[in-house]
């Protein structure tokens, strides 16, 4: 799709696709922020194409061996059946409360009718087309004290396409500008082609509709010029060719690589990565060497079916609503959290939204809470809102190696120099360039995440550079705090005080040293 019309969307959308920044609120403000947000989602009516299937879940027990072959004996006791892939994201939005609109394919049948029953007690207006000669997608659970023992699809692509799409074209271009956004669930059963997609995402545009992707497969230049694309991790390698490590170091820094490849791509206006246990991220076009990662919400894991339909309903009713980009992310990773709680395919309600929320206010837990370990590429945007708060930033920078009483007093006394305190933490590389091969005892991830639990320190950054320099640009901190350094020998400092800022010498605790450390527990004196 044309740049210009990228922009063009983003002049209409305004303030709504803002806002990467979070809030600078209390915890407590933010969460509170959050409930009102809630409120907010009716409003949204919210427009889903896609592929549409019965989800069956069959519960009973498991007690035996069969005699016949070595195969368990699954004991029947009762059968569950809802919407699935599409109808799951119609589902969870009918839950919240949005009006919502489907248009989608089933089979002229028994299941097909089922689908067409359940959309009807789900309260949504149904503009899916019935299909002689096609069966409904079916996906069959078998499910014994909490385990999946199997799962049967019946599954057949939508054949002759061309013949279907004006029919689906017309009912698209009838909903679309009654929708406040388009979602579009794509589970690679045939409806979203490289020719039919195209045409939604024009219609949407022609339209000034915001328009969300849950893709399928690793070519994503059928959804060329969506708003947004959310693939989980495993989908994102597939669509760049590349890996990706949430817990590397360089983690963002490949994100951003991979990111900007899809961008140049496909002209995708944000990214948004779901990333399991580790919560999501998002990258703007806009912006496409930051990145924005909010952690998940950790619960009791029953049932992961569904999850990724919830997020993405709970994604497109908040930004349907007007809601900022990175408080929709927080709501669905609370929505996820909720639904990863329950057993099968599972939607979300208002009320069990509030009800958590209310929770996190209570015990005072961060929705937003980063670990205070941060990487080069987020450490801005975190200091970002304190700053306009008027915090003052400080930062101090060491090795680490064997934490001791010397640096804590190092880490207390820079402390009370600011209200925010940033650590810089040596990488492996630059240690062993300054110190020698046998350096350090423990590696960087350890240093510095036990340097980020200490109270007295906000952030830890871990930089690979000979010296802290590149870091305190990058950072330009007010105060920056050292033990044993004078002036003229730390240009740190110097580059510190040439903007205005202060300089601190703290004192040193004599005879508290990491070799000294090394040493004893080597049995050297």
């Amino acid at each position: 799709m044309d740049k210009a019309i990228i922009a063009k969307f983003r002049d209409i959308q305004g303030k709504r696709w803002n806002g990467m920044e979070e809030t600078d609120t209390s915890i407590e403000g933010k969460v509170e922020y959050l409930c009102s947000c809630v409120d907010k989602l009716r409003q949204a009516k919210v427009l889903v194409v896609g592929d549409i299937m019965l989800d069956i879940f069959m519960y009973g027990s498991v007690d035996r061996i069969s005699p016949e072959a070595p195969v368990p004996v699954f004991r029947f006791k009762q059968q569950k059946e809802i919407l699935g892939g599409a109808g799951n994201v119609v589902a969870n939005l009918t839950s919240l409360g949005c009006p919502t609109s489907f248009i989608g394919i089933i089979g002229d049948d028994e299941e097909g009718q089922k689908i067409v029953k359940l959309l009807e007690q789900d309260h949504c207006k149904d503009y899916s087309l019935a299909l002689k000669q096609h069966l409904t997608t079916v996906k069959t659970r078998i499910i014994a004290s909490h385990n999946h023992l199997l799962r049967l699809d019946r599954e057949v692509p939508v054949a002759n396409m061309e013949s279907i799409w004006p029919k689906l074209l017309e009912n698209i271009v009838q909903e679309v500008p009654k929708a406040d956004i388009v979602l579009l669930s794509d589970y690679g059963k045939g409806l979203f082609s490289a020719i039919t997609t195209p045409f939604i995402v024009d219609i949407c545009h022609r339209f000034e509709k915001p328009v969300l992707v849950d893709p399928k497969g690793n070519d994503y230049t059928k959804y060329n010029g969506v708003t947004l694309i959310k693939p989980n991790l495993k989908e994102f390698q597939e669509a760049t060719g590349m890996t990706f490590d949430p817990t590397s170091k360089n983690f963002h820094d490949e994100v951003c690589r991979g990111a900007r490849m899809l961008f140049d791509r496909c002209h995708i206006d944000k990214l948004l990565v779901t990333l399991s246990q580790y919560g999501m991220l998002c990258v703007e076009e806009a912006a496409p060497r930051e990145v924005f990662q909010i952690p998940t919400e950790a619960r009791e894991v029953f049932d992961v079916s569904g999850a990724g339909d919830t997020s993405f309903a709970m994604l497109g009713a908040a930004l349907g609503a007007g809601i900022r980009i990175v408080d929709a992310m927080a709501l669905a990773s609370v929505a996820s959290g909720i639904v990863v709680g329950k057993l099968g395919t599972s939607s979300v309600s208002l009320e069990e939204l509030k009800t958590v929320l209310a929770q996190r206010i209570s015990t005072a837990k961060p929705i937003f809470e980063r670990q205070k370990l941060c990487s080069r590429n987020e450490i801005n945007r975190l200091l970002a809102p304190l700053r306009k708060q008027g915090k003052t930033i400080g930062f101090t920078n060491g090795c680490f190696d064997c934490l001791h009483q010397g640096h804590l007093h190092s880490f207390q006394q820079a402390k009370k120099e600011c209200d925010i305190l940033v650590v810089g933490v040596n990488s492996d590389a630059s240690i062993k360039r300054y110190k020698g091969p046998d350096r350090p005892i423990q590696d960087e991830v350890t240093r510095a995440s036990v340097v980020a639990a200490l109270e007295y320190v906000d952030f830890a950054v871990i930089f690979d550079d000979d010296s802290a320099g590149p870091l305190v640009e990058l950072i330009r901190p007010d105060v920056i705090a050292k033990e044993g350094y004078t002036l003229d020998n730390w240009p740190e400092a110097q580059k510190v005080l040439s903007y205005g800022g202060r300089a601190v010498t703290l004192k040193r605790v004599e005879g508290a040293s990491t070799t000294r450390l090394v040493e004893k527990m080597k049995g050297q004196k």
